[in-house]
């Protein structure tokens, strides 16, 4: 399988993703209550972290994962990134002073390799134009053994479908939305070669799909 080579809609704007998210960052937990509660809580309850753990949430918007992943685990050390100051703006106000966030993009990230035991995105990668170079930068950051966690929409359910068919025309921020045999071609691709995704449905319209891998040893 090639790397996805066919974005939604061309713009000449160079962040249509700062553009759209830095408008929507104050509202964006109020505007997306539902969402962002059930999404989360489908994320945390996958979520595996020992005591210690450094962690790294990719595409941290808000810090809504970030804070339930300190309230359920006080001594994981935690990091986030995002590339929407306006965002980060809110994650600073919610989470603790020595959360370390950056603003930065998934396909460079700024830490330097091996730095985490889990990395973990939450509903980011149909955003991604470049979804084996973002892999292939979570890899780099884990160390050998850690584990990767993956939450977002799943093509397989029409309505992700129709969502995404509608947005690649009318969103310029957005990409693609993947399938779980595409999910898991990637993930292999990306140096996961046993990754697994499993697919569930969040209400009786939308499904989401998470992604879990281990980063081989050395």
């Amino acid at each position: 399988m090639k790397p996805v080579d066919k974005p939604g809609r061309r713009t000449n704007e160079p962040n249509p993703v700062i553009r759209e998210f830095s408008r929507v960052a104050e509202q964006y937990d109020r505007r997306w209550s539902f969402y962002v509660q059930a999404t989360t809580r489908e994320t945390m309850a996958r979520l595996s972290i020992g005591s210690n753990d450094r962690v790294l949430d990719v595409g941290c918007g808000t810090g809504v994962l970030l804070y339930q992943i300190g309230q359920r685990y006080p001594q994981a050390r935690l990091a986030g990134v995002d590339p929407v100051a306006e965002m980060l703006g809110v994650a600073r106000r919610r989470l603790p002073d020595g959360t370390d966030l950056r603003q930065g993009w998934v396909e460079h990230l700024p830490w330097d390799d091996s730095r985490f035991d889990v990395v973990v995105s939450c509903n980011m990668f149909h955003y991604i134009r470049q979804p084996l170079a973002a892999l292939g930068e979570m890899a780099r950051v884990l160390r050998p053994g850690g584990r990767l966690l993956i939450t977002d929409w799943c093509d397989d359910y029409l309505a992700c479908r129709v969502c995404d068919w509608y947005l690649r025309l009318f969103s310029p921020a957005h990409f693609k939305v993947y399938r779980r045999s595409e999910c898991l071609n990637l993930l292999k691709q990306g140096g996961y070669p046993e990754a697994s995704v499993e697919r569930y449905r969040i209400s009786w319209l939308w499904g989401l799909m998470t992604a879990t891998a281990t980063k081989h040893a050395a």
